[in-house]
């Protein structure tokens, strides 16, 4: 178990960036179209220079792009 959660803005910022497609963001930052799927369904986490490379892609922050949420185990 992880214990934190990274969520992301990925799919909204396709739409509103002329409704790219999950390919063309794919061939914009060197990943296969099912990686930027598995990003966008938060089953797999990106490295951080790959995030960066899509927060950079859009022209955003990378943390308009991504968020972290730690989760609270009881302490």
């Amino acid at each position: 178990m992880s214990g934190s959660s990274v969520s992301n803005n990925i799919r909204k910022l396709r739409f509103h960036h002329n409704e790219m497609t999950q390919k063309d963001l794919a061939d914009k930052v060197g990943v296969t179209r099912q990686t930027i799927v598995a990003i966008e369904k938060g089953k797999y986490s990106p490295s951080l220079e790959l995030a960066f490379r899509i927060a950079h892609t859009f022209d955003k922050p990378l943390e308009e792009v991504f968020s972290y949420q730690p989760q609270n185990n009881g302490k």
